[in-house]
């Protein structure tokens, strides 16, 4: 029996590759969160943007609250079973009136997970309408496993690598994935997706949460991190994160920057696996 969503729910995930909108908690509990997150910010005098949006869940009690929520976890157990790690976390803010996207792409890219059960949360700690750069998807594209990407060097694209997708379905038939503070999304790594620019007056923040089952390797040679947040691992292919006891302390400080290191190396390596496999000269082309 399904803990959070309905069969309906469930069907349409595995027919669509996607499902929204979930509610998780309060839009009171979701915007102090965000109030939380630009309090950091200006504190510390820096944003939680591009090369700074990696694996907060180690670096702060309230995104770990966030990453364990029995809401957000039972709907993924719904779709991807009891045994949980989270493999990735990113914090993907727009600010007002920003010119900053993401393209076209798909999370599994550089991922390197096999087998490819990878499910992302995406949780809307302010709204996101269309208006506001909400995530656009492709109905059923997870069903056609991995596409060519090239880099795209745009500064405004949000994505750390620059990966875009090299073809697009002509005239796809799209949807927007609008949730409203304090609800989440869910999505197949495989679906393909992007979002526009932030047209609004207000910064649209959203926290992308990458589940995993246990059983769930990287073909990485490098051993990776993942926080165990259900259930038990009996098969042992990443080291335990801990739990963070005090915000931005340093021993939270100290295991986050060694994770986030492990997983730049990680996603470089992968990165050039992928380019090599899919260069001319491979005979699979871009």
């Amino acid at each position: 029996m399904a803990r959070k969503l309905t069969q309906a729910q469930i069907d349409r995930y595995e027919r669509d590759g996607y499902v929204h909108p979930i509610d998780v908690f309060p839009r009171d509990q979701a915007l102090a969160y965000g109030a939380a997150l630009e309090a950091f910010e200006q504190g510390h005098g820096f944003q939680l943007g591009k090369g700074h949006n990696f694996k907060p869940h180690l670096l702060f009690t309230w995104v770990d609250a966030i990453v364990h929520h029995p809401a957000v976890l039972d709907a993924v157990e719904d779709l991807i079973g009891p045994d949980i790690r989270l493999f990735h976390l990113s914090v993907w803010p727009k600010n007002a009136h920003d010119a900053a996207f993401v393209p076209w792409h798909q999370d599994a890219t550089y991922f390197g997970l096999e087998p490819t059960e990878h499910v992302t949360a995406w949780v809307a700690l302010s709204d996101a309408p269309i208006a506001a750069g909400c995530m656009e998807v492709i109905p059923g594209s997870h069903k056609k496993g991995q596409h060519l990407h090239h880099v795209d060097p745009s500064p405004h694209n949000l994505l750390s690598r620059g990966q875009t997708m090299s073809a697009v379905p002509d005239q796809p038939r799209t949807d927007f994935m609008a949730v409203n503070a304090g609800q989440m999304s869910l999505h197949h790594t495989y679906l393909m997706h992007r979002s526009g620019p932030n047209n609004t007056d207000y910064r649209r923040v959203g926290l992308g949460i990458s589940y995993i089952p246990a059983h769930v390797r990287c073909r990485s040679t490098t051993r990776l991190t993942a926080m165990l947040v259900r259930g038990t691992d009996r098969h042992g292919h990443f080291d335990d994160e801990p739990r963070p006891v005090v915000d931005y302390g340093d021993a939270e400080r100290a295991f986050h920057e060694k994770a986030v290191a492990l997983f730049r190396q990680s996603n470089t390596e992968q990165a050039a696996q992928y380019d090599a496999a899919t260069s001319p000269a491979s005979g699979r082309g871009r």
